[in-house]
């Protein structure tokens, strides 16, 4: 057994956040979000550290989330229960977090993914506070980039009025989901939730992106977007999802999008999300990158996982386990 691969036994619960009042609503809505939120009093939203010398900030868009079935389809329901149990987690909604990353090189200010609005319940669309807490607005951001096109990391694209709620930015966006998603009807049937809600999902994500649409930059995977910013193909989630890599000298960060859900489920368990498109070519996506960034020892930020969503992944005699990254203050 090499140092990489660990017993399971000696492996701890991954770090569990977000309480019953945090939960979101189970719902996609189509009409987008306001640009500007009210002040509040709460935590903050923002979390700044460095890949080399890049500037990296994530910033909470909120949460969204749904019954725990969802994003773990192929559960036996009673080991399902038990995971969630002792990960002291709700049984019948699962909290996922929207954890964008503004970075700063070459003189601009990069988003990667735009965050969700209220495209999926009433607790998104918290990201222009974020960026107002950490001293900027969305006037500031030079270029947004999407790993893919599903409403909750498109839909900030769009304010409440229908204008581009990132007036300055260029945005980009993989040409195979635009095909699929933006250019076609698409088919979603693949999805394990009512026809009502895919119907409502489809229209947000065509909704969302209509500020946009007339000059989209579309890219395909492995495309570097600028110095220190690469795409990695994984397809499966949808047709074009990619990851992101982030390198600055020696360091490197990976994004992992939505190749897992929440830690507990899709790295602690190797449960199959049920969003996948293709759930064969997304497992594979999800091993060829896990593997990668546990044998490289590639720090992660994962879109949905706890806030600030930063760890590493050990690989184990079962698969994978997720390990929270230390606080930097």
């Amino acid at each position: 057994m090499t140092a990489l691969t660990l017993n399971r036994r000696k492996i701890m619960l991954s770090a569990i956040a977000g309480g019953s009042g945090l939960l979101a609503g189970y719902g996609t809505r189509e009409s987008a979000h306001a640009q500007t939120l009210p002040a509040t009093h709460g935590n903050a939203g923002h979390y700044r550290f460095r890949v080399g010398e890049i500037s990296a900030t994530v910033l909470s868009d909120g949460v969204i989330g749904g019954p725990p079935r969802i994003y773990a389809s192929d559960a036996p329901e009673v080991e399902l229960q038990e995971v969630l149990r002792r990960a002291f987690l709700p049984s019948g909604h699962l909290t996922l977090n929207l954890n964008t990353l503004l970075i700063e090189t070459g003189g601009r200010r990069i988003l990667l993914e735009a965050g969700a609005g209220q495209t999926m319940g009433p607790n998104g669309g918290r990201i222009f506070a974020s960026l107002a807490a950490s001293g900027l607005t969305a006037t500031d951001i030079d270029m947004v980039v999407v790993s893919h096109a599903h409403p909750d990391h498109v839909g900030n694209l769009r304010t409440a009025t229908g204008e581009k709620a990132f007036p300055r930015a260029r945005v980009f966006a993989p040409k195979a989901d635009w095909d699929f998603f933006v250019r076609n009807d698409p088919d979603l049937s693949y999805m394990p939730v009512p026809e009502d809600f895919r119907r409502r999902f489809g229209a947000a994500i065509k909704r969302s992106v209509e500020p946009v649409a007339s000059d989209i930059e579309l890219y395909e995977a492995g495309t570097e977007i600028v110095p220190g910013l690469t795409t990695i193909a994984a397809a499966g989630h949808t047709p074009g999802m990619v990851s992101f890599l982030v390198h600055s000298g020696a360091d490197q960060l990976l994004l992992t999008a939505d190749l897992a859900y929440h830690p507990i489920i899709n790295i602690d368990r190797p449960w199959r999300p049920g969003p996948d498109r293709d759930k064969d070519a997304a497992l594979n996506a999800r091993r060829r990158i896990f593997d990668r960034a546990a044998a490289e020892r590639i720090p992660v930020l994962g879109f949905h996982y706890p806030f600030p969503g930063l760890g590493h992944l050990l690989r184990t005699d079962t698969g994978y386990a997720w390990v929270p990254a230390n606080w930097q203050f």
